[in-house]
């Protein structure tokens, strides 16, 4: 597939400087630039300008930082300027205090339906930094509270110098297609938690020990009772929710024969090119295509543009 971002959260524009965010002086005196601005999360929500086109409200760092002392993290270059992320924790909104006028606070899915690609990217990247410092301020090896490091790209144990590193799980999410019937069709798959309607594809995580082949396989025939015979990579997807790395396919199996687990799918559905058609432009009578930020869209879309294993 070429390089460009097909997906949403992929296509960050940002140059990472990953080997120069390991000096600290190197990031101080980002932070200090004059020209360093910062994107503002709350709670996981980024700020939006209120006005004009939808994009992320930046900030000088400087007007940032103040309103959250460390809880900041170092994002990259973008056109010669440093860009940082700043995070925001509390009940209490910050545009009915210190941000007053500046924009409004979305939550994630929300702006992303809304935002430019390289903003959602930018995004969705601080999100699932911020996540990871969350969930992982100890150390897995001896316990200690940890201490931030690189910009917030690593977190480092001051008793046993063990070096933690932001995870990232990678999930499958593969659109299933039997061609053994009168014409070929695809699968979706229905968790019952979702809005009335609502359809996908199958997903689920890789186990240690497996391939991605073989992660499709298992999770298709844990989930519908099916058998993969070939699969075909499309495309992938970062997802901050809070930091997956969903990884798109089109798998071919040898029945329509499928159904679902009662466990993490409650019904599944085999679609035509021209169901599949009408479900994506919004008039199929019974089922709702996968959200437009969601990769299972477009391995949907993919599919019925022509896509094959």
């Amino acid at each position: 597939m070429p390089l460009t971002a097909l997906n949403t959260f992929a296509g960050n524009p940002l140059d990472r400087a990953g080997d120069l965010r390991n000096d600290p002086d190197w990031l101080a005196e980002r932070a200090a630039d004059p020209e360093a601005l910062a994107l503002v999360l709350w709670e996981g929500r980024p700020l939006l300008e209120a006005e004009g086109e939808p994009r992320l409200a930046w900030l000088p760092m400087a007007q940032a930082r103040a309103t959250a002392l460390d809880r900041e993290l170092f994002l990259g270059m973008w056109k010669g300027a440093p860009v940082f992320a700043v995070e925001i924790e509390g009940s209490l909104d910050p545009t009915a205090g210190p941000l007053r006028g500046v924009g409004v606070f979305h939550e994630m899915r929300e702006a992303a339906m809304l935002l430019p690609g390289p903003d959602a990217a930018m995004a969705g990247t601080a999100k699932s930094l911020f996540d990871w410092r969350r969930r992982h301020g100890f150390c897995a090896a001896c316990g200690i509270q940890t201490e931030d490091a690189c910009g917030g790209w690593k977190r480092v144990c001051p008793a046993c110098s063990t070096e933690h590193f932001p995870r990232v799980d990678p999930v499958t999410i593969m659109l299933a297609v039997y061609r053994g019937g009168d014409e070929p069709r695809c699968l979706l798959g229905r968790q019952a938690s979702w809005p009335e309607g609502r359809m996908s594809a199958l997903a689920g995580f890789l186990e240690p020990g497996e391939t991605i082949e073989e992660a499709c396989a298992r999770e298709i025939e844990e989930e519908a009772g099916l058998t993969v015979t070939a699969v075909r990579y499309h495309s992938s997807q970062p997802w901050p929710f809070p930091s997956q790395l969903m990884i798109g396919l089109v798998c071919e199996v040898d029945s329509e024969d499928a159904a679902p687990d009662q466990t993490e799918l409650e019904a599944v559905a085999w679609l035509t090119r021209d169901e599949a058609r009408a479900c994506l432009a919004g008039t199929h009578p019974t089922i709702k295509a996968p959200p437009k930020i969601a990769i299972a869209r477009t391995l949907l879309q993919a599919w019925v543009d022509g896509f094959e294993v």
